[in-house]
């Protein structure tokens, strides 16, 4: 899913009106398992000016940026911090941790030719996905509409959930961002 769409469903799932730091946790533990592509494409782009072609057609395959991938979207590696959340009785630490797993639980069915080692450090095994959510070529046409209809509901139940205008001004432009994204990827795919 594009990530504007994790950030709505995260908070959607985890997010707690009423308290900042564990709605806070919920969206930046949405964010976690894309973190490290953004830092690299970002310093792949504008530090070493590297091509974007070559960014997301050699880069984002290289065994040095799979390998950090495989790190941040392994289930085993999210699922042990959330067990040890849940034995604590975290609330920020359950929200960072499960909202990072529901980022995973909805990768890992979507994506093709781009799929992660969700389940490092056991295996390598990458399972590659009949679907993707943007490749139209494996029914991203069908899928993306889905993901953006589903994600601006759960973006309008949180504003009925959360009274705060900080909050409904962030989901504003999640939303925004979810179909911007999902535009996108209908031009370039």
């Amino acid at each position: 899913m594009n990530t504007p769409a994790h950030l709505i469903f995260g908070t959607a799932a985890f997010g707690k009106p009423g308290n900042a730091r564990v709605t806070c946790a919920a969206v930046l533990g949405a964010l976690s398992p894309d973190l490290s592509l953004y830092l690299m494409v970002a310093w792949a782009r504008w530090v070493q000016d590297v091509p974007a072609r070559t960014v997301f057609r050699e880069y984002y395959y290289s065994d040095e940026w799979q390998a950090v991938f495989a790190v941040d979207n392994s289930f085993v590696l999210w699922g042990v911090a959330f067990g040890l959340a849940m034995f604590v009785r975290n609330r920020i630490a359950i929200a960072f941790c499960g909202a990072a797993l529901l980022h995973l639980a909805f990768d890992f069915p979507l994506h093709n030719h781009d799929a992660r080692q969700h389940f490092w450090p056991l295996t390598d095994w990458v399972f590659i996905s009949p679907l993707s959510y943007w490749d139209s070529r494996h029914f991203g046409h069908w899928i993306e509409p889905v993901e953006v209809a589903v994600a601006l509901a759960l973006a309008l139940s949180i504003l009925l959930r959360f009274p705060s205008l900080r909050a409904r001004a962030l989901v504003v432009v999640a939303g925004v961002a979810e179909v911007f994204a999902s535009g996108v990827w209908r031009f370039v795919f």
